[in-house]
């Protein structure tokens, strides 16, 4: 379900803030997420990496995405029931989440959860990222999402969201 207009969460909220991350963007901007509004903190992180060439990781993750293919992944959370809120960062890749995040959320049970996603990107804004990460977790609450250019958003823009949030550390 998705919310509209205020999103609430309880200030008392278990937070986790997950991201996958290739560059580096995303982790940037989920560890001033973390910083902020503290509770854990994990990268998601896949069996076999991504070569270093770009146009190759374009190529690759292309051919997964078009093929409906998720990755294995070693990032295990044991306790993800625990969680109230869950910030949630991807990069854009060709107008939707990686594929290890898209991994992550078929493996994850995060029915009863508010998601909080924020999408890093270099020019396409989040593309169709929060509508699938909404049909991915049909039963859980998608709060408003923080799009980022680049990993340098500054913590106003993460200030601003957090207030509308209602999330605090």
């Amino acid at each position: 379900m998705s919310t509209e207009g205020k999103n609430t969460t309880s200030s008392r909220a278990k937070v986790l803030t997950i991201y996958f991350s290739r560059s580096g963007n995303t982790r940037e901007i989920a560890n001033q997420i973390h910083q902020m509004v503290g509770g854990d903190i994990m990268e998601i992180q896949i069996v076999t990496p991504y070569p270093d060439d770009y146009n190759a990781v374009v190529k690759q993750a292309n051919v997964e995405l078009n093929s409906g293919y998720k990755p294995p992944l070693k990032t295990k959370i044991e306790d993800i029931g625990s969680y109230d809120v869950i910030f949630l960062g991807s990069p854009n890749w060709c107008q939707t989440i990686a594929p290890p995040v898209r991994s992550f959320l078929s493996q994850a049970d995060l029915s009863g959860k508010f998601i909080a996603p924020f999408i890093t990107h270099g020019g396409g804004g989040s593309g169709r990222s929060v509508a699938d990460i909404a049909a991915l977790c049909r039963d859980s609450t998608i709060l408003d999402a923080l799009v980022v250019r680049g990993g340098k958003p500054g913590k106003k823009a993460i200030t601003e969201l957090l207030s509308k949030l209602e999330v605090r550390g």
